[in-house]
């Protein structure tokens, strides 16, 4: 029997036969995938779902789009180059081109792009040695719930410290700071809806001579925090962020690995707020749900010497191919508008459920990048409102998901949000089914919490 004849159950075990413990997904969304198209995927055993997981949000397009599709398929059939390493070819040049217009004018008429190795966390390591080299110094702030990625520079800038527990020797000299959550306030108290009080914060503690650390190299954000929770930055707040870093020369890097390309609402999560950052780290929806990870940055912060950064796969010619695609059809096709409108229409469904059920405890997020948070509704709620988050009722809800053919995953404090991030080109009927699906989850999950 062949592996393109196995059921679920065949390929799962022998995955679970030969691959690490490391492993993740499929321990909670136990299928094997056969086919998928646009916003839907169908398992082995001819099982069909949405996925509102969507590749971490990679897949801007949904799958095998067609445009996607014929861009690779061109480059295939007409012999171009796969890898080049960072040589340039036409393709690299109608990729740059493309992701220039896609960014604001005052920002792009004065950017540089650096090519990485192809995941995200490759473009958080660039740019934490770009504004090291770039400001001398060495210590950087970032902020409590974030998610950069994996590897050493980028885990050490993690908010959540279970995935350090068991690491030493992380990157030193990094500064945590609160980031304002309107239903978590880190301060634990209500009433900074707009994040003023978490701004001025980090000014008094940036302006205090008894801080304990040195001048920041860079400050690290990610304006919608995406695995923490679907956790949406205040403009005001974001505003002030950028005055206050412009202020005191620090540059601000700005983490759009899973918000950028359209996904919140606007073309880049950083344009609700009106703000130009100094750097902004890209990867997933740009390369066309093929991997590749770039680092656009102000001209002024360009005086890294050759070869101080690199990778071997900066040349992935069929990314560049499937991200110009991808990122002109977001564009023609004003897919971050779509999205907002999409996002709305989720969004009001959502909130719905907040209204009926004491278990959901906040409701968030931009665009199509939501999140719903499960609380303890028999626990004392704090001064804010807040109840306790509630993990186990979240991990209910996801598998009454999955066994209804909804795909969704959880992030956030305890892992107690379950997170949308649908392709961009999902429709009204689809938000629709969507939102049934999970409502139906949703009460049945926690009807079964009642009987336990």
């Amino acid at each position: 029997m062949t592996y393109e004849d196995a059921g679920n159950a065949g390929l799962l075990d022998q995955q679970a036969a030969r691959e690490s413990s490391a492993r993740t997904y499929p321990r909670h969304l136990p299928f094997a995938i056969r086919e998928a198209k646009g916003v839907e995927l169908t398992d082995m055993d001819g099982n069909t779902y949405y996925d509102c997981l969507a590749g971490a949000g990679t897949l801007a397009l949904g799958h095998n789009h067609p445009v996607v599709t014929e861009a690779m398929e061109t480059a295939l059939d007409n012999d171009r180059p796969i890898h080049t390493l960072d040589i340039t070819t036409p393709a690299k040049e109608r990729f740059v081109d493309s992701l220039m217009a896609s960014l604001p004018d005052d920002f792009a008429e004065r950017a540089k792009v650096q090519f990485c190795s192809p995941a995200g966390t490759d473009a958080i390591e660039a740019a934490l040695k770009l504004v090291k080299t770039a400001t001398g110094n060495d210590d950087v702030l970032a902020f409590r719930g974030a998610y950069h990625g994996m590897t050493n520079g980028a885990l050490s800038m993690m908010g959540d410290t279970h995935a350090k527990e068991e690491l030493s020797g992380l990157m030193s000299g990094v500064q945590h700071l609160p980031y304002p959550h309107t239903y978590r306030s880190p301060f634990g108290d209500a009433g900074d809806e707009d994040g003023t009080a978490a701004a001025r914060y980090v000014e008094r503690f940036l302006d205090d001579p008894g801080r304990g650390f040195r001048d920041p190299a860079g400050l690290f954000v990610e304006l919608v925090q995406g695995e923490g929770g679907a956790v949406p930055a205040p403009d005001e707040w974001t505003r002030e962020i950028r005055r206050i870093t412009r202020e005191r020369d620090i540059p601000m890097v700005v983490d759009e690995i899973q918000s950028g390309l359209g996904r919140t609402g606007e073309t880049y999560a950083f344009e609700h707020a009106g703000i130009t950052p100094d750097v902004v780290t890209l990867s997933k929806a740009v390369g066309g749900g093929l991997p590749l990870a770039v680092v656009v940055y102000d001209e002024s912060l360009d005086v890294w010497e050759p070869g101080a950064h690199a990778g071997t796969f900066r040349g992935n010619q069929l990314a560049m191919a499937a991200g110009e695609a991808t990122i002109d059809y977001v564009l023609e096709h004003d897919l971050d508008d779509h999205a907002a409108e999409m996002g709305a229409r989720l969004r009001g469904e959502l909130d719905a459920l907040d209204a009926r059920f004491d278990e959901v405890g906040d409701v968030r997020g931009r665009g199509l990048m939501l999140g719903v948070e499960f609380v303890d509704a028999d626990a004392e709620p704090s001064q804010t409102g807040a109840r306790p988050a509630d993990e186990d009722l979240a991990d209910r809800v996801r598998t009454e998901c999955f066994e209804r053919g909804l795909v969704v995953e959880l992030g956030g404090r305890h892992g107690a949000t379950a997170r949308f991030l649908p392709p961009l080109v999902v429709d009204a009927d689809d938000v629709d089914d969507i939102a049934a699906i999970f409502s139906e989850a949703v009460t049945a999950a926690v009807s079964a919490e009642g009987d336990a």
